[in-house]
């Protein structure tokens, strides 16, 4: 069994594969059992390995579903990116079906965890809290394939999980998919502490739980539910920093009252780095940073045009989503919309406004970053539970206004004066809201197709691909070969 601890100079969450160690001599001590908790974090975000997570990556969760909503388009000539935007899937594409290949060993190998940290002889509450952690990464990890491919034989026997040549099981019910996520964020949420901080920044907390289980709620139009949720992390001291960009800056490493969840990362680890800069900032002509930094610059993901205008144009949260943009010490300014000439070249509009979000690492000058990679954050929750409320009501009220109000206050733009919208009216500025905030966060794709209007976006952009289907993404066609049939494809595939 490949073991992977972290270690690193600021005892964040840095995996280093270690030799192979056999299940029964490793699971002996308390080290032992919180260095195979820490390994399984490494399914947040899997670095240069290409595969899933949180990060910049085209095998990631979070391009994924902002390259499949009006969030983002790309400037590179992979035609991956165009198929993602069109929701073009099929079974050999491997990036699609790649978040399944890379997620559910993961997912194994967390209930063999559970079942081999129970015997060891050490500190009860410590081993609870080693048990709730892992209970809550396959929560997480186990919602996201849910969210990408529906229901998936995901394995809760400890001995069959370990077993390679165990009998194939086959896909859950809904329902039943629906009630092991549930259960275990609740189990989690019920013995993990509010939050983590210092060395253990970054590992699922009891909000963290709560937010997936909103999220979860949300998904599944279970309003009332979702509503009791949000109330209980709204009054679990949270609120919302001043400075919207202060989020995503270097200097926010370790936290704030509004991170709810993040992902600690290290411009010297091999694995659990920052990369989104490099992939956004233009290079001709080249973005130029206040900093004087030299910068890696690739120039791909951008915020089409569209979807860009409907930001108010004095929206503070522009600051980090730009149409111009300095392409010199002096501040000389680009515009990306119209193109022009700089220094004697004439440079072409973009497709797109660019989404930097992320602040400069002042330590990196490679395409790797320590900044570290938002989750959640309250904002979210906010949004949610302004959505929640409106739907349990059937019309906004008064709470609901103070929330999205919240959100608004802090962009600059102005507020919704109470009593002013009818549910249709109030959950479009929801949606629209839900676009200012959380722009790049990973949370568009599951939005939309929580609204209705998935698949009906790709399709009034001129996709000829998109059906009822693409809510779902198709499983890898190896999985239904060798289980025989017993794992059913996804419809359409």
């Amino acid at each position: 069994m490949s073991i992977f601890l972290f270690s690193s100079c600021e005892k964040k969450l840095e995996p280093s594969v270690y030799s192979q160690l056999s299940q029964n001599n490793f699971f002996n001590t308390a080290s032992d059992a919180k260095a195979a908790v820490t390994s399984m974090y490494s399914g947040m975000l899997m670095g240069n390995t290409y595969e899933a997570g949180w990060g910049g990556s085209n095998n990631g969760w979070l391009i994924q579903s902002s390259m499949e909503t009006d969030e983002t388009i790309c400037s590179w000539g992979w035609p991956g990116w165009k198929r993602m935007n069109d929701l073009q899937f099929s079974i050999d594409d491997g990036v699609i079906v790649g978040i399944y290949t890379a997620m559910m060993p993961f997912i194994s190998q967390i209930t063999i965890d559970i079942s081999k940290i129970q015997d060891i002889a050490m500190d009860t509450k410590l081993k609870n809290q080693y048990i709730a952690e892992l209970r809550a990464l396959r929560a997480h990890y186990s919602q996201i394939l849910y969210n990408f491919y529906g229901p998936v034989p995901i394995r809760l026997d400890p001995v069959a999980a370990a077993d390679p040549t165990a009998t194939p099981i086959p896909r859950p019910s809904h329902d039943t998919m629906v009630q092991y996520i549930e259960n275990d964020y609740k189990a989690a949420a019920a013995v993990l502490p509010n939050s983590f901080t210092g060395s253990d920044y970054g590992r699922f907390s009891k909000s963290a739980c709560l937010v997936g289980l909103m999220k979860l709620y949300m998904k599944e139009h279970r309003w009332s539910d979702a509503v009791t949720i949000g109330e209980q992390i709204k009054s679990s001291g949270f609120s919302l920093i001043s400075d919207y960009s202060k989020n995503f800056s270097y200097d926010n490493k370790g936290g704030n009252s509004e991170i709810i969840l993040a992902i600690p990362c290290n411009a010297n680890a091999t694995r659990s780095y920052n990369n989104w800069l490099a992939n956004v900032l233009p290079s001709a002509p080249a973005y130029v940073d206040p900093s004087g930094m030299n910068l890696q610059e690739w120039g791909g993901y951008k915020m089409p045009w569209t979807t860009y205008d409907k930001f108010e144009t004095n929206d503070k949260r522009l600051s980090v989503l730009f149409r111009r943009y300095a392409v010199d010490a002096a501040g000389t300014l680009f515009d990306a919309k119209t193109g022009g000439t700089i220094n004697g070249t004439y440079y072409a509009s973009f497709i797109g406004a660019i989404p930097k979000k992320y602040g400069v690492d002042p330590t990196s000058t490679t395409s790797y970053m320590g900044t570290d990679i938002v989750v959640w954050r309250y904002a979210d929750v906010e949004l949610l539970l302004a959505e929640a409320l409106n739907e349990v009501n059937h019309a906004p009220t008064a709470d609901a206004y103070s929330l999205i109000n919240d959100v608004r206050t802090r962009a600059g733009v102005t507020n919704y004066n109470s009593g002013s919208l009818d549910y249709t009216s109030f959950k479009s500025k929801i949606m629209d809201e839900r676009l200012f905030e959380l722009w790049c966060e990973g949370q568009r794709r599951e939005d939309m197709i929580r609204w209705g209007t998935f698949v009906s976006y790709a399709a009034s952009q001129g996709s000829a691909f998109a059906t009822a289907n693409d809510t779902l993404y198709p499983l890898p066609q190896k999985v239904i070969t060798e289980t025989n049939g017993i794992v059913k494809q996804n419809p359409g595939y």
